[in-house]
């Protein structure tokens, strides 16, 4: 089954529920892990995933509840004896830094297998990945330093699925979510680098999205459940609060 799984959905805060947000694309061929906070490893197998099928990596920007656990799980996959390649795709600010990290854990005594670096050119709707299964194209974002949304083309469902990253409302997210099934947006709140629920809504509204996902939100003892209903004030479709662990089902979006 082709499917996205929910890894984590909290904004830069967890609780004991809710990790930071990361998810992963199931496919028949591949299997792209988006981000990879706190202990990705261990996410994937309380998934059910095989970790050993992990194939990419996308990195969609270098803060720490992003990607500080992407040296963990590269060192878990090694230590446990993968020997098939890897592809890490990142811009070139996140992947300059990702690799200073990496040198510093002396990375090369323990990963043993081959790793490709594949840099992100800033530009609006880059063909990232391509197979038979699916498309990926990214697109500069606006958060606080460089950072990148992502549009995945399921092309044997034909069916579209956009994930914002962190960002602030800005006009190359409308290229990128026009007219998708499933809009996946943050929702950490309304400041220079992220998005409230409600201009999530408007977003979707505005690129008729058949449903929204809403994700990197407050946890802890804020009343989360409430944001659904502040973009359902100007989004009419489906309004989903996404939680850990939650899985689309591409085959019946």
């Amino acid at each position: 089954m082709s499917k996205l799984v929910f890894l984590g959905t909290a904004t830069n805060i967890p609780d004991a529920h809710h990790e930071n947000t990361h998810m992963v694309i199931v496919g028949q061929e591949r299997m792209i892990l988006i981000d990879g906070p706190a202990n990705p490893y261990s996410r994937l197998l309380q998934a059910g995933l095989d970790v050993n099928q992990l194939s990419d990596i996308v990195m969609t920007h270098f803060h720490p509840d992003h990607v500080a656990g992407i040296p963990l799980l590269l060192m878990g996959l090694g230590l446990s004896g993968r020997k098939t390649p890897l592809t890490i795709y990142a811009n070139e600010h996140c992947m300059t830094r990702m690799k200073d990290l990496l040198e510093a854990f002396q990375w090369k005594k323990w990963h043993f297998y081959p790793v490709d670096f594949h840099l992100i050119p800033e530009e609006r709707m880059h063909l990232l990945f391509e197979n038979q299964e699916l498309r990926i194209f990214s697109t500069p974002v606006k958060h606080f330093i460089p950072a990148i949304g992502l549009r995945v083309e399921l092309l044997a469902q034909d069916k579209v699925i956009a994930y914002t990253g962190d960002t602030a409302p800005t006009d190359s997210l409308i290229e990128l979510a026009s007219g998708v099934d499933v809009l996946i947006h943050e929702a950490g709140g309304d400041s220079e680098g992220h998005s409230s629920a409600k201009q999530a809504g408007e977003l979707a509204a505005n690129v008729q999205a058949a449903a929204l996902y809403l994700v990197h939100y407050p946890v802890g003892d804020f009343e989360y459940q409430q944001l659904a209903k502040e973009a359902a004030e100007v989004f009419a479709g489906q309004v989903v609060m996404a939680e850990d662990f939650d899985e689309l089902d591409f085959d019946q979006l």
